[in-house]
């Protein structure tokens, strides 16, 4: 069972940055789909950005060219890249990996943008 563990959330100021990382338990080497969702106070959770296995992206429209995901595989980690981060970017982030109908799911780390 692949445990996923997320960190690098806290409280910034609106236009500041973070960087989320999420540490897999195990090889993510095999997972051709992974990604981070979000789920603010009161909304579904979304779909925030994917990366495949060959390195090829997708972002959401709300954060595009702010929003950079990407994977180290030798560390067995995914990272998120947050610029100019709005207060409409506040919610819980979630790690995700997907493979053969499963999916792995961290607890979540919490951002907050204050304006």
């Amino acid at each position: 069972q692949l445990q996923l563990v997320e960190s690098g959330g806290g409280l910034v100021q609106a236009g500041g940055s973070l960087r989320l990382s999420c540490a897999a338990s195990g090889s993510i080497f095999r997972f051709n789909a992974m990604g981070w969702y979000r789920q603010a106070p009161g909304k579904e959770r979304e779909l925030v950005a994917a990366i495949a296995g060959g390195g090829s992206t997708s972002y959401v429209d709300s954060v595009k060219g702010r929003f950079t995901i990407s994977r180290d595989n030798a560390k067995n980690t995914l990272y998120l890249q947050m610029n100019s981060l709005k207060p409409e970017d506040t919610a819980v982030y979630y790690c995700n990996a997907y493979e053969y109908g499963l999916n792995y799911w961290g607890k979540g780390t919490l951002v907050t943008v204050s304006s």
